[in-house]
């Protein structure tokens, strides 16, 4: 069976972005992009992979399905970009986007749940829970596996890992791996 894996990066203050999306405030050196690009390419957008030495549609390594909230597509959209990941199936989540012109990304808007049992159970490589905060708090029950990138950065406020109910529910860390600048990549499975 196919995991559910929030791969997911975070200030040490536990935010993926700042209040208005903004992600550009993590610092990325060399070692670690070579790391992103090398084991988990699928991750980099397609228009960015080639920047990386990556072709457009070279094999993915662990991901061959994407599941974002509308907060994490949007800033694709505003770059013009309607299949930001097409070397994977892409699912985005909302109740409030009312349609998508591509038919490469279906839009969810309801039965989240029952998507990501449904997809789990389907041949293929492991599911990327993409973000955002919301989302990854309605999937809670379901995500397999954290992977967190970790980036020593305070960002003081802005979009939460997990923006949901108090519940919580034990990961066991199994790996990690930290760069030149501190930068740490944690991965933990359920229980």
């Amino acid at each position: 069976m196919r995991k559910l894996v929030y791969f997911v990066g975070m200030s040490l203050d536990g935010y993926i972005a700042g209040p208005d999306g903004d992600i550009g405030f993590y610092p990325l050196p060399d070692d670690f992009t070579a790391w992103l690009a090398r084991d988990y390419p699928e991750t980099l957008p397609t228009h960015v992979r080639p920047h990386f030495g990556i072709a457009a549609h070279a094999p993915n390594r662990r991901f061959d399905t994407l599941v974002m909230g509308r907060g994490t597509y949007e800033p694709a959209l505003a770059a013009g970009l309607t299949s930001p990941y097409g070397h994977m199936r892409q699912y985005v989540v909302s109740s409030t986007l009312g349609r998508i012109d591509d038919p490469a990304v279906q839009l969810i808007e309801r039965d989240l749940v029952a998507l990501v049992r449904r997809l789990k159970q389907e041949a293929g490589l492991d599911i990327w829970l993409a973000g955002g905060g919301k989302l990854a708090a309605a999937l809670l029950g379901e995500i397999d596996e954290l992977v967190i990138k970790s980036y020593p950065v305070v960002a003081g406020t802005g979009i939460p890992a997990f923006d949901g109910e108090f519940r919580p529910t034990l990961f066991t860390p199994t790996d990690r791996k930290e760069f030149s600048n501190g930068n740490q990549v944690s991965w933990f499975t359920r229980g």
